[in-house]
C-alpha cells in the first residue's frame, strides 16, 4: 500500500497525455550508490540498506568493506584457524570479527581492534603459606579468574605475541577487589578479605621485542568493581612483523599481608581506544 501511494505521488503527464514518473532511489545505479556508501561508517551503511533492494544489493559489495577491516585481518584470520572464516565475504567477515573470537585454545580472544588473554596465559607466582587461589565466573570476561584469598607477595607474568597494525597500543591488566558470586541470582560481592593495598602500590609493567619498556606503579581501589589498570603503552612500526609483549605485575612488599583481589584478564588495544579506560567499571 504505501509503494503503490508513493508511486501515484511521483506520477506525473507529459505534455503528449502519457504519463510519466521522476526518478527513484531504484533508477540509481547499483554500483553508484556503493561509491557512496563506501564513504560512510558501517552503522550508516547498515541502516541505508534497508531502503530498498538496489541498496541492500549494493551494501555487500566486497570494497566497501575491506577498508574497514584492520590492516592484518589476514593474519587474524589464520590465527583462528576456522576454514569457514577465510570464506566468508568482507561484510560478513566484518560482522565476525565485532564478536569475541577466541583463538589458542581459548586463551586469547579478538574483538573489534581489541585483544584480551585469558589468566591461564600468565604464570603467578605466591609464597606457598597463606596462600588461597579459587575460581569464580561471575562478570568475567572468561569462565574462571584467579582469586588470591591471603597472601604475602605475587607476582604475576604473562607474554604473548601478534601481529599489530602499525600504531600505539595501551595494555590494561582487569583487577577486581573482593570476591564477585551469584547468590539467589543475584550479583554478590564479599568484600571481607579486601586487605593490604592501600599501603604499597602494585607495579605493573611493560616490555616488547624491540626493547620497548614501561612501568606503572598504582595503589588497587574501587572494591566490588572490575577495574582496568593501565600497564603501558607501545608502538608499532613493522606491520609485517609479530610483536613479542612481556607484562607483570607485582607486589613484593613482604612486611604486611594482602588479600580479596581477582585477577581476570589481560587488555591490549589501541590507545586511542583506551582513553578513558583506567578505573572504568565493567
Amino acid at each position: 500500500m504505501g509503494g503503490g501511494s508513493s508511486a501515484f505521488a511521483i506520477a506525473e503527464w507529459d505534455g503528449s497525455g502519457n504519463q510519466a514518473t521522476k526518478p527513484r532511489l531504484e533508477d540509481i545505479p547499483e554500483n553508484c550508490i556503493a561509491l557512496v556508501l563506501a564513504r560512510l561508517d558501517p552503522t550508516e551503511i547498515c541502516k541505508l540498506a534497508g531502503l530498498n533492494q538496489a541498496f541492500r544489493g549494493a551494501s555487500s559489495a566486497d570494497f566497501i568493506w575491506e577498508v574497514k577491516l584492520p590492516l592484518n585481518y589476514g593474519y587474524i584470520v589464520d590465527q583462528l584457524g576456522d576454514e569457514k572464516v577465510g570464506c566468508l565475504g568482507k561484510k560478513d567477515l566484518y560482522a565476525r570479527l565485532c564478536r569475541p573470537n577466541p583463538f589458542d585454545g581459548g586463551t586469547k580472544v579478538y574483538l573489534s581492534l581489541s585483544l584480551t588473554l585469558y589468566e591461564e596465559n600468565l604464570s603467578l607466582e605466591t609464597p606457598v603459606v597463606g596462600q588461597l587461589i579459587i575460581t569464580v565466573n561471575w562478570y568475567c570476561r572468561f569462565k574462571n579468574v584467579a582469586y588470591l584469598h591471603q597472601i604475602w607477595w605475587f607476582e604475576v607474568v604473562g607474554e604473548m605475541e601478534f601481529q599489530f597494525p602499525v600504531g600505539t597500543y595501551s595494555a590494561f591488566f582487569r583487577l577486581h577487589l573482593g570476591r564477585p558470586k551469584k547468590r539467589l541470582g543475584r550479583r554478590v560481592c564479599n568484600l571481607d578479605h579486601i586487605h593490604g593495598w592501600n599501603v604499597k602500590p602494585v607495579q605493573f609493567q611493560l616490555t616488547t621485542s624491540d626493547g620497548q619498556h614501561a612501568v606503572s606503579r598504582l595503589f588497587l581501589d574501587n572494591p566490588g568493581q572490575w577495574v582496568h589498570y593501565h600497564a603501558g603503552d607501545f608502538v608499532v612500526e613493522q606491520p609485517n612483523e609479530p610483536t613479542k609483549i612481556k607484562f607483570s605485575l607485582s607486589q613484593i612488599d613482604c612486611t604486611h599481608t594482602k588479600g580479596g583481589l581477582c585477577l581476570d584478564s589481560v587488555l591490549i588495544r589501541p590507545s586511542f581506544l583506551g582513553k578513558g579506560l583506567d578505573y572504568i567499571h565493567r
